[in-house]
């Protein structure tokens, strides 16, 4: 199985776009992107950060280098990691897990209470 091609058309059909409006959207012609979908021809650089950008995934994901068509996957480095946190930033994080961690007590003994009722 070629995995670049199989997620171009995956994506593309998901999105209810046909090749011609895929095609249109990234700046290729029909013929390229139908070449590109049956694994025929590998598209250059930058005709696959066009094609990644239409379909709202990464050029990763097309190539089989991760398996979420996600984009972008928020996670704490996202925002530049631990190094980069200000603070003032980490001081509200912990405040933030704390006022949480608090709310899911209270409900557990409301849950508690309830169920004794």
């Amino acid at each position: 199985m070629e995995i670049l091609g199989d997620r171009i058309k995956y994506l593309r059909e998901k999105m209810n776009y046909t090749q011609k409006d895929l095609a249109k959207k990234a700046g290729l012609t029909v013929v390229q992107l139908s070449r590109y979908e049956t694994n025929d021809r590998k598209p250059d650089p930058d005709s696959l950060k066009r094609i990644a950008d239409v379909l709202d995934t990464s050029a990763d994901y097309l190539l089989g280098r991760i398996d979420n068509p996600k984009r972008y996957e928020k996670n704490m480095s996202f925002y530049g990691g631990p190094e980069h946190y200000t603070q003032d930033e980490i001081e509200e994080m912990e405040a933030a897990l704390e006022r949480y961690r608090a709310m899911k007590r209270r409900a557990a003994e409301q849950a508690e209470k309830d169920s004794k009722n």
